[in-house]
């Protein structure tokens, strides 16, 4: 098959603008293969794929038969063995569903279209339990410079902390181990550091004439309607460069 090189128990498809994992690579690799590198092809959901509910602010994934499997990664149900699987630079997004891959210890999703970290994380935990290598480096779900300039070493931070509060099981979060400190940062906060963003919808308030604030009393709102005020004020002043004082030496004082 063009484009497919098969070393060992390590199988590459790289690169072939694929939509969908093809049926025979899954049937003549499927049964050896630990190593899977999908990485460079356009797999994304399908347009009859259905993303998984919301059950409040929690995610539940549903069973889905075939007709409802995202199809681009239906494919990786042939592939029971699998230990590492490489979907960088794809179209992934937040409905992404993997099949239930109970000895792959290294995903990597870098450079795809993923937001939803939180829903991503719950559905990891469910189908991949004993991954101990995750990268997301290039989503927007993972909050640095390569996706972001406003996004800081602080905002890093917090990410990863959140995910090893998800997955405590990890041992790398994208290019870094994870140490220590941060597996009793997430034990202690780690629930804590969810970066809830505000939704641009109709929440908003848009000003409108009748409603428009002003600091000004409503008498004073209608310039026609003004309401001055004339007097008489006197004014003295006693300071040192008073009228009186500046024709008076210091001697004569």
């Amino acid at each position: 098959m063009a484009g497919l090189v098969v070393s060992g128990t390590q199988v590459s498809y790289i690169g072939q603008d694929c939509r969908e994992i093809p049926e025979h690579l899954g049937r003549d690799c499927g049964h050896f293969a630990k190593r899977l590198d999908l990485s460079f092809n356009l797999l994304r959901l399908s347009t009859g794929g259905k993303a998984r509910p919301r059950a409040g602010r929690r995610c539940e994934h549903q069973r889905l038969g075939r007709e409802s499997l995202t199809k681009s990664l239906e494919g990786l149900s042939a592939f029971g063995s699998l230990e590492e699987l490489i979907l960088d630079n794809n179209l992934l997004g937040n409905d992404l569903v993997l099949p239930g891959l109970p000895r792959l210890h290294t995903l990597t999703l870098n450079k795809n279209q993923i937001t939803d970290l939180e829903c991503l994380l719950d559905h990891l935990a469910e189908v991949t339990p004993a991954l101990e290598y995750l990268s997301l480096l290039g989503n927007v779900a993972c909050p640095n410079e390569l996706v972001s300039l406003e996004k800081d070493e602080e905002d890093y931070k917090r990410y990863r902390c959140f995910v090893l509060h998800k997955l405590p099981n990890l041992k790398f979060l994208d290019a870094r181990k994870v140490t220590r400190q941060e597996r009793e940062e997430a034990l202690l906060r780690g629930s804590f550091m969810k970066v809830v963003k505000p939704k641009a919808s109709s929440d908003r308030v848009i000003a409108s004439p009748e409603n428009h604030y002003t600091p000004l009393p409503a008498a004073s709102r209608d310039l026609t309607n003004h309401r001055g005020v004339l007097g008489k004020c006197r004014y003295v002043y006693y300071g040192k460069n008073s009228e009186g004082n500046r024709f008076i030496r210091d001697d004569q004082l």
